[in-house]
């Protein structure tokens, strides 16, 4: 089984490319994020057109997620307990989507970004990445067996080696001590990278902005990533990163990420 994540910027200016790639990767699961669509602006018709059963949570021009799959697709959950809201008065946002796909707890997550080190949005994003630590160690307390899957844009970039600089990101978020050590709270909760010995650093990024010409110059971030629970990381049998669907006309600035699951 392969399974991907994709934060494609907006679904509705990329459905063209996300098409094309489905039917090239032969992903059985696709966890999206950054929709910016509402439900009845997301392209459903097309998906199912592929074979895939979807669903969306989203409700304006921010943020969104959804799960797209040809091997089923039950138990559908907005959010996780707990997660945190945001905004006056305080909403909750349309950043987590979890479904069992094929035998697996997929979670399609886009972490919130954190803007500033000194912004609001830094303390929200602080305090959703505890929330799903929290929720997180619970599944796995429940059932140490448990196949789950936390997979999408998480925001942070927990080594150095996953940007192109320290020094041009010392005072800018995602690598700060405070996102680093939330990333690692949910790795020590029991959850495995398991893209990275697959795709290994440094140099490897899944991430390039779009200003200053940042991927040809491969000034990139790894930020998007899939963390396993152990029962679900003892399948894993290989990952990529698909740094060409980066390329040409109308690219999202992130690439997706592909992780092989053995039956």
């Amino acid at each position: 089984m392969r399974i991907a994540t994709w934060n494609v910027n907006s679904i509705r200016s990329r459905i063209p490319r996300v098409e094309a790639w489905l039917a090239r990767a032969d992903v059985d699961i696709l966890a999206i994020q950054e929709t910016k669509a509402r439900e009845d602006q997301f392209p459903y018709l097309t998906f199912e057109s592929l074979g895939y059963e979807v669903r969306h949570h989203g409700f304006n021009q921010w943020n969104g997620v959804a799960i797209a799959s040809r091997v089923g697709i039950d138990d559908v959950a907005l959010g996780f307990e707990g997660m945190p809201s945001w905004g006056d008065p305080p909403t909750a946002e349309a950043r987590a989507l979890g479904a069992t796909c094929g035998g697996v707890r997929v979670w399609s997550l886009y972490i919130p970004n954190g803007r500033a080190l000194d912004d609001p949005h830094m303390a929200y994003k602080l305090r959703w990445l505890d929330a799903l630590r929290s929720c997180g160690a619970h599944w796995l307390a429940e059932d140490p067996r448990a196949q789950i899957m936390l997979m999408g844009d998480w925001n942070v970039a927990p080594f150095d080696e996953d940007v192109w600089s320290m020094e041009f990101y010392a005072d800018k978020s995602h690598v700060s001590p405070g996102e680093r050590a939330a990333f690692s709270a949910i790795v020590d909760a029991g959850y495995a990278d398991v893209v990275r010995p697959h795709a290994p650093g440094p140099g490897v990024y899944t991430y390039w902005d779009y200003q200053q010409l940042r991927f040809p110059k491969k000034q990139g971030m790894r930020i998007d990533f899939a963390l396993a629970s152990p029962a679900l990381a003892e399948r894993v049998s290989g990952a990529a990163i698909d740094r060409e669907e980066r390329k040409g006309k109308g690219a999202s600035d992130h690439a997706p990420v592909v992780i092989e699951i053995e039956e």
